[in-house]
Formats: structure tokens, C-alpha cells, sequence
């Protein structure tokens, strides 16, 4: 792995050297003889990684804004009920991806991923057979347990240990995945509804995930570089980024969640991504609920949807390209800022083309949001225990994430429109910009003793 490169005054912990020793592989997978080595192992990680994310974010939280009316429409369930099984699904997977954190730093995360993807096509399918309020909470409680499994913990694991100084440039690739799932399945989802309800869309965005998911991760997915004999960030830092972070003292440092959670870093990125993604995902699960009636149709609000995955697209690969060199904390509060006051927006200025531009605009900062999230918590407790500390910070994101449906559906039923929950978020999400700001890197480790918790890492 990366190793510290000495310089005219010793040891500078702030530079990454990757090509002191090859590691030896010890494993073969069918994409490594397969796909061509002219590319490095790791960028075809990267984009397997999107493949799999396309299917199983596509159909596990885009689906969940697709299926939001008409499940309401379909049985007469109210807007709270069924928000309420969507807050358990994002409550739920936070749980899931806690508890297999510490696994996931000690055994990897291919077992765990095999096993989420399945249960996310198997509970795809079975929301095509639901009728019932409980039959719902069922399957979303399902769903919730296979997306932990399978989700961000599993899969930041596997991007913070292939690339470290290119790690924002590599999630640019690898996340597009997520948005991706928005821009095509929303609405191919939406579209399904329409022709044969819930049920036919459902059977088919399950069977997407087994027909596409399975495969890549069996065959393509390896953990660690060093399992194939390769070393990480495509086989040479970046030359260009020059950050005392990404050396093996803070890389390779073993941190438990006693010491994480004794940092003030800790605190300030988990309790500013609880408060933006409360309202991000409220307002994201009910972007089209709330756009049907403005637009005058589901499949134009579904297009809107779209708009803003796409905006994602863009802006993320065009921030991942320079985000590698920049101040983590000030990209996330300026994110905030833009978001916050595009939602604002679209509750003052009510003209359609006006709405496509915004939906756009919150677009640009939403996969950018949980892509800084990982690079500020990969770059402050480095790679070793990324599990162990991610999988805590996620599931408080995760417990915000399905507040917020839950808390937007229950006030625009009780209010009959959604101003004030939507304020009531864009509100959160400024107050974000500002906590974010005071997440300083806790206190580094002397060179020797970094020597040694790096050695007890591995």
C-alpha cells in the first residue's frame, strides 16, 4: 500500500509514494483475465462499482420516489403511511451498514455485497405483490437490510482502498452509477406505473437488479488492490495533490469508535450530513408527488427528476476532476448553500421553465453532497477503519435520510401543500453550510507510531 516518501528532511508523511513494493495477488477474478490491462484494474473497479450502484440505487431510493403516489393512489393509503415505511427503509439500511462496518474493515465487503444485491432485486419483486399496508413495511424492511448490506459502507470501502489521492476523481466515475439509476430508471419506472401499476414496475426494476447486479459483483469487484497484486490510484499518485492527510499516518492509522467519536471532525461531518440529508431526501422523495400537480402530469414531474440526476452527472464529474486538490469542508458548505436556496426557489417562483432549471440546480449539489461526505471521512480517518467509522457516521445519515419523507409527508398532510416543510429544509440545509466549516482533522500521529498502528493494521 501507499508508503511515505522521504525527502530532503526526512520522512514528509504529506507525500505518497505507491511503488516501493508490488504487493503480491493472491486472487484471479474473471474481469481481471477478461477486461484489457492497457487500463488499470482500478478504473474498471470504478466503473463496475456504477454499474452496480445504477441497479441497486436506481431501484432502492429512486424507486422509492416512483412508487411513492401511486402506492397511496393504488390502495388509499395517505401520504404519511407510506413515507412512514420509506423512513424505515433508510432507518433500517443505516442499521445494516452500522453493524457490518467492523466486518467489512476485517473481511471485506464482496460477501456482504453479493448478498445486498440479491435481496434487492428479491425485495423489487415483491413489492409487485403487495396489498397490504403491513405487506409494504415488509418488504421495505427487506430492502432496507440488503441496501445497508450493499450500499455506501460496502462500496466507499472498496473506492478508499483502490485510490487515494485520486479518490474524488475515481467516485466521480463510480458514483455516476447513482445518478444514472435517476436519470433512466425514474423515468422507465414511471412509465411502467402508468401501463400496468406498481406491480409490473416492480417485477421489472427487481429483475434489473439481478440480471445486471449479480454479475458484476461476483465476477469484477475485488477489495483491495493488493489482493490482485496491484498497487492503488491507478498505479501512480497524483502529482498534483500534496496533502499531509493522505499519508500512512493518517491512511493507515486504526481508529475504534470510541476515538472517532472523542474528535470534534466526528461530530461536525456526522451532524451537518444528518441535517442535509434529512432535507435533501425529503425533498428528493417527494420531488415528484409534489411537481404532478405544477407540471400537470407524473411523467413530467418523473422528466424533473431526471433533470436533476442528470445535473448530478455533470456537476459531479466536473467538481471530481478538481476536488482531489480542494478544501473539502468549503466545497461541502458552498454545496449546502446552493442547495438550501435552489429548494427556496422553487417555492417563490412558480413557471415551468424556471422549476427544470432549479430541479437542475439542486441536481448539481445532490450527488456531490454524499460524494464529499465519503472524501471528507476517507481523508480525516483514512482507509484502515473506513468501515468502522463511515458505518457510524452513515447511520445517522441514514436515520436522517428517512426523517425527512417521513417529516415532509406527515406536515404537507397536516398543512395541505408543501411550503413549510420544504422552507423547513432548505433552513436545515444552510445551517449545515455553517457546522461543516468547523470540521478539523483531529490531532496526527507522531511517524513511528503511525509505523506501528499500521503494522497492527495489516
Amino acid at each position: 500500500m501507499a508508503q511515505a516518501r522521504a525527502g530532503a528532511g526526512g520522512t514528509d508523511p504529506g507525500l505518497i509514494d505507491v511503488g516501493a513494493v508490488r504487493p503480491v495477488a493472491t486472487r484471479q477474478p474473471l474481469g481481471l483475465r477478461l477486461l484489457p490491462a492497457r487500463v488499470h484494474y482500478g478504473w474498471w473497479i470504478s466503473i463496475a462499482v456504477a454499474v452496480v450502484m445504477f441497479a441497486t440505487v436506481g431501484v432502492g431510493f429512486y424507486g422509492l420516489a416512483v412508487f411513492l403516489r401511486p402506492l397511496q393512489d393504488e390502495n388509499g393509503w395517505s401520504n404519511a403511511a407510506v413515507s412512514g415505511a420509506t423512513g424505515l427503509y433508510f432507518s433500517v439500511s443505516g442499521l445494516t451498514g452500522f453493524a457490518v462496518g467492523p466486518l467489512i474493515d476485517r473481511k471485506g465487503p464482496v460477501r456482504f455485497m453479493v448478498g445486498g444485491v440479491l435481496l434487492v432485486g428479491v425485495s423489487g419483486i415483491l413489492l409487485s405483490l403487495v396489498g397490504e399496508l403491513w405487506q409494504l413495511y415488509a418488504v421495505y424492511l427487506l430492502q432496507a437490510v440488503a441496501f445497508g448490506l450493499s450500499g455506501s459502507v460496502a462500496v466507499n470501502s472498496v473506492m478508499s482502498r483502490w485510490f487515494i489521492t485520486k479518490r474524488a476523481k475515481a467516485m466521480s466515475i463510480s458514483s455516476t452509477g447513482v445518478s444514472l439509476g435517476g436519470v433512466i430508471l425514474s423515468p422507465v419506472g414511471t412509465w411502467l406505473v402508468e401501463r400496468g401499476g406498481v406491480a409490473l414496475a416492480a417485477l421489472f426494476m427487481g429483475s434489473l437488479v439481478l440480471i445486471v447486479g449479480l454479475p458484476i459483483v461476483w465476477t469484477v469487484i475485488v477489495w483491495d488492490p493488493a489482493e490482485v497484486g496491484l498497487e492503488p490510484d491507478g498505479g501512480a499518485p497524483d502529482p498534483k495533490v500534496d496533502r499531509a492527510n493522505l499519508g500512512d499516518d493518517v491512511q493507515r492509522r486504526v481508529w475504534s469508535r470510541a476515538e472517532a467519536s472523542r474528535t470534534r471532525a466526528f461530530w461536525t461531518i456526522l451532524i451537518a450530513f444528518v441535517l442535509v440529508l434529512l432535507a435533501q431526501t425529503g425533498f428528493l422523495l417527494h420531488q415528484i408527488a409534489f411537481l404532478t400537480d405544477r407540471l400537470g402530469s407524473a411523467n413530467a414531474a418523473a422528466l424533473a427528476l431526471s433533470t436533476t440526476a442528470f445535473g448530478s452527472i455533470v456537476a459531479r464529474f466536473a467538481l471530481g476532476q478538481v476536488a482531489d486538490r480542494l478544501d473539502k469542508r468549503l466545497m461541502s458548505a458552498a454545496l449546502f448553500v446552493v442547495q438550501g436556496s435552489a429548494v427556496l426557489g422553487l417555492l417563490v417562483f412558480d413557471n415551468r421553465i424556471i422549476t427544470y432549471a432549479l430541479v437542475m440546480i439542486v441536481g448539481f449539489t445532490i450527488g456531490n453532497v454524499y460524494m464529499m461526505q465519503t472524501l471528507l471521512v476517507a481523508e480525516i480517518f483514512g482507509l484502515v477503519s473506513m468501515g468502522t467509522v463511515f458505518g457510524v457516521i452513515s447511520l445517522a445519515a441514514q436515520i436522517g435520510s428517512g426523517l425527512g419523507p417521513f417529516a415532509v409527508g406527515w406536515i404537507e398532510d397536516a398543512t395541505g401543500n408543501y411550503t413549510l416543510p420544504f422552507v423547513l429544509g432548505a433552513s436545515l440545509t444552510l445551517l449545515s453550510g455553517l457546522i461543516i466549516l468547523f470540521a478539523q482533522p483531529p490531532k496526527r500521529l507522531p511517524v513511528a507510531q503511525a509505523a506501528q498502528a499500521t503494522v497492527a493494521a495489516r
